[in-house]
């Protein structure tokens, strides 16, 4: 199999391509990668065996067409992200997020060529704190912000696709990842090379925000769930059952690297700032025979702040 993975060189997309090379010997890979500010090349050191890289927009849609052909898989991660930035200038997040699936999708049909769309809990807004429910596949789309917003249209642009135009795809929601490599504007390597460098980490508010965390090797173990098994046309969500507030996110990593919990200057609030996310991921369970396997938080969070400690990330951040 050929596949050709959009936004390899950022975070999660680097996460798929190396596992991928690791656990299917015999498939090849191509990365597109426009190589912006949250992508590099270096994420993908250790790769075990070689890959091909185009450098590209998918925004460029003759690019893209020209990328796509000669592909039997197209797994599409490539995306603006940080909700930060997109309430700053949502341009970006809309030409890209929106525009970008448009020319990959229709490649897609155009080519006859499998695809998988990488999206995030993001889209359903959010949940009460201190409440049971979840989100679930038919949860209601409510985006709060720019960031969201473009992936919900992103959603909803496969389906049509997928109704209108033959288009083969499958998409996965999954909540926030944590791992390596994760570029350093995310609160849990923001917080831990901020803590290095003896800086205290900011919290917005309160920190009483809710996010459900899952590994970052277990959201790309979930893609390759869906992509082997799932049914064209489904929708899938990826969670670890692993909600924790965003005060003792910080509190935690405090702990593991000797700091006192009180280390940490509490910030203005962002503007539309979601107070909980949460995913049942019993459909993933059921009919995948996916599950998260990296589950203990406490533990994984030493082990990344161990990570950051023995490397040169908080000279290169």
């Amino acid at each position: 199999m050929k596949v050709l993975v959009t936004g390899g060189a950022g975070f999660i997309g680097s996460n798929f391509v190396l596992r991928t090379l690791n656990t299917y010997p015999n498939y090849s890979v191509t990365v597109l990668d426009s190589l912006t500010y949250a992508g590099s090349l270096e994420n993908l050191s250790k790769a075990t065996r070689e890959y091909e890289f185009v450098q590209g927009d998918i925004r460029d849609k003759q690019l893209v067409m020209d990328a796509v052909a000669g592909h039997d898989l197209v797994v599409h991660f490539a995306a603006e992200s940080h909700n930060d930035n997109s309430l700053l200038d949502p341009e970006p997040f809309i030409s890209t997020n929106i525009s970008g699936t448009a020319n990959l999708i229709s490649a897609a049909v155009t080519h006859d060529i499998r695809f998988h769309h990488i999206s995030t809990d993001e889209v359903f807004g959010d949940l009460p704190l201190g409440r049971p429910e979840r989100f679930t596949e038919d949860s209601p789309y409510r985006p709060s912000s720019p960031y969201s917003a473009s992936k919900a249209a992103s959603d909803h642009l496969v389906r049509a696709w997928v109704r209108s135009f033959g288009l083969k795809a499958t998409i996965t929601n999954c909540s926030n990842n944590f791992g390596p490599n994760q570029h350093s504007e995310k609160l849990i390597p923001n917080t831990i090379l901020k803590v290095l460098r003896g800086e205290r980490p900011t919290v917005y508010g309160a920190g009483a925000n809710v996010r459900d965390w899952i590994h970052v090797d277990d959201h790309t173990d979930g893609v390759w769930a869906a992509i082997n098994r799932g049914k064209l046309g489904e929708t899938y969500l990826l969670g670890a059952n692993n909600e924790v507030d965003n005060l003792s996110v910080v509190r935690l990593i405090l702990h593991a690297l000797g700091k006192k919990p009180d280390f940490i200057e509490f910030v203005s609030d962002r503007p539309g700032h979601d107070l909980r996310y949460a995913i049942d991921p019993s459909k993933a369970n059921s009919k995948l025979g996916w599950f998260a396997k990296r589950t203990n938080f406490v533990e994984e969070l030493r082990l990344l702040a161990t990570h950051y400690q023995s490397c040169d990330a908080i000279q290169d951040s």
